[in-house]
């Protein structure tokens, strides 16, 4: 019997095996994230918030007069980076910053009422894009994922 020719590269249907790749928890953390992140831009709306003003928002709006070095640290990002998203909700009308009684050279963030309303309909938005998303795990995975997740994080953040 004569031996079948062997599918080209092209011909090759890959769509179900594993590569090596798809073993380490970076690479599909990695590829979770640019699809829950592009999900959630889909959902808000291009010229809505960008993930990064959405958290530093929900971190104001729930804890008032949070100081910018705080919200730094509560976002992981240095307190330079945090300069252009505090100026964007600033502008949006979101937030205002005051003085902290005691210390004038610490500035307090503090959401307005149209950035507290702003951010109750962008939550509603992101708890139903998460909801949609994640349809296929059951409410413990989802628990699961997030205590997981949570705990990556957390040892990342105090090593």
């Amino acid at each position: 019997m004569p031996a079948q020719p062997r599918p080209s590269d092209e011909e090759r249907d890959d769509t179900h095996a594993i590569s090596d790749l798809e073993q380490f928890v970076g690479y599909n953390l990695k590829r979770a994230y640019v699809i829950v992140q592009a999900d959630f831009r889909n959902a808000l709306g291009q010229d809505s918030l960008a993930p990064r003003v959405f958290s530093a928002l929900s971190l104001v709006v729930q804890f008032p007069h949070i100081s910018q070095s705080k919200l730094a640290r509560h976002l992981g990002i240095e307190r330079s980076g945090l300069v252009a998203i505090v100026d964007e909700l600033e502008g949006l009308g979101y937030l205002s910053r005051d003085t902290v009684p005691g210390d004038r050279r610490i500035q307090a963030l503090v959401p307005t009422e149209k950035g507290r309303q702003a951010y109750a309909e962008a939550l509603a938005t992101v708890r139903a894009h998460e909801k949609a998303l994640l349809a296929d795990l059951t409410k413990e995975e989802r628990r699961t994922l997030i205590s997981l997740l949570r705990r990556i994080r957390v040892k990342g953040e105090t090593e």
